[in-house]
């Protein structure tokens, strides 16, 4: 760290020398996994460049429609976009699709039909997935009440996906296979591209018509390839994730097999209408601008999880996944052992932030979670993760979960702040 930075964390934010101390010397034995990581953020932002230019994108793109959306050029290059990056035949790009759990719905609810089964290959889903499983809640309008079968198949003790087992449990009327990329708000490393490959071909070894589906949220960009490169069907995200870039406003996408598309995209709208409908409310240009930026944004999120990694197992804490470990989603798990120091490290996340930094997190209830949630995000875009922030579900073993930052520096300060934050009030030995 500069010796002008270093003063000015000290003396105008008030950072301990202490801290600052831990810090630089977590950055100065991380600085060779940075390198890496740097690889693969040019191997991305050459990826992207290169659909850019093959759509041949120009200013009339960053135009809209009114009513139906009919023959939007922007919104059909844009989606043009998005399937070249992932290889994928088609893709659904919507700020009509509010949310990646939304795309997940989406892509879950226009594929299976009643009787048949799904398997999800990589443990418990995100909360918020529950109540649309039919898992959790009333049902009303899950998979469930719809008389689809669910199962589900545990990781192995080292985190891997259980192949065996999965063996085991496909039936004739198992229609879908699906795997979580990241870990929600389980203690678990994400899943590779390596190992996704693996479980799509063992899959459709088994039988070839059963569909991988990938939910692979926070998982964009982390490697040179994506889930449909290597034998998925379809996969899933938000746009106020990774792709999107810290600009996209609101969003989702899907992308995968044109007739899985075709059939998830009359879900979407209605049957005959399809993707020809919907409007872009003018926000194809900040989807395509935070498309383009998103390799270099993830890239310095990614840096930033791993600080934050570097310095709390430093300081005694386990963290998942550790700082030299392969990583394909943006997230950092920290066990901080107690609820108390859950709500301090979101404080100090929140006190990082461009925006509302002078609120204060706190837990509270929150639609489709069964336990009471904090979350520290002072963000441009509401709700928006690939922004700086943190989040956890307040329940044993109290673990925080940190991500995001539009820039590495910002991602870097979180890290600062939310462990000045717990050494005020003398909730971390340093």
């Amino acid at each position: 760290m500069q010796k002008n930075t270093h003063e000015l964390l000290n003396k105008e934010f008030g950072i301990s020398e202490q801290v600052l101390q831990i810090i630089g010397l977590a950055e100065s034995e991380v600085k060779d996994v940075f390198l890496g990581l740097d690889d693969i953020m040019a191997y991305n932002q050459y990826k992207v460049l290169d659909a850019f230019q093959k759509n041949r994108i120009s200013d009339m793109h960053f135009g809209w429609n009114t009513g139906y959306g009919y023959n939007d050029p922007g919104r059909d290059a844009l989606e043009r976009v998005y399937a070249d990056i992932f290889r994928a035949d088609s893709a659904l790009v919507r700020p009509i699709i509010v949310s990646g759990t939304h795309a997940l719905t989406l892509t879950l609810t226009g594929i299976l039909r009643p009787g048949d089964e799904l398997i999800y290959c990589s443990g418990k889903p995100y909360d918020t997935l529950e109540e649309v499983i039919g898992i959790r809640g009333e049902g009303k309008g899950s998979l469930k009440e719809f008389g689809i079968q669910y199962k589900q198949i545990e990781l192995t003790s080292d985190g891997s996906i259980d192949l065996e087992a999965i063996r085991t449990a496909i039936t004739s009327k198992t229609r879908m296979v699906c795997v979580q990329r990241a870990p929600g708000y389980s203690w678990r490393k994400a899943i590779t591209i390596e190992e996704i490959e693996e479980w799509a071909t063992f899959v459709k070894s088994i039988r070839p018509d059963i569909i991988c589906m990938v939910d692979n949220c926070y998982g964009e960009f982390l490697e040179t390839k994506e889930p449909t490169e290597v034998g998925v069907d379809v996969a899933a995200g938000s746009l106020i994730k990774n792709p999107g870039g810290g600009f996209a406003l609101t969003g989702g996408y899907i992308v995968g097999r044109s007739d899985l598309i075709e059939n998830i995209s009359y879900k979407m709208t209605s049957p005959g209408i399809g993707g020809e409908c919907g409007l872009t409310f003018g926000q194809t240009r900040t989807m395509l601008q935070g498309l383009f930026i998103a390799p270099k944004t993830v890239n310095g999120a990614i840096k930033g999880a791993i600080l934050c990694a570097k310095v709390f197992q430093s300081l005694g804490f386990e963290v998942c996944p550790k700082p030299e470990e392969k990583r394909s989603d943006i997230i950092e798990a920290v066990k901080l052992g107690n609820p108390e120091a859950v709500i301090t490290f979101c404080e100090g996340i929140q006190a990082a932030a461009p925006i509302d930094s002078h609120v204060k997190p706190i837990p509270c209830e929150m639609p489709g979670y069964e336990d009471p949630v904090i979350m520290a995000a002072g963000a441009f875009i509401q709700g928006s993760s690939i922004e700086l922030s943190a989040d956890a579900p307040i329940r044993p073993p109290y673990i925080v979960y940190f991500q995001g930052g539009l820039t590495y520096e910002h991602s870097k300060f979180g890290v600062i702040k939310a462990l000045q934050a717990l050494f005020d009030k003398h909730l971390v030995n340093i």
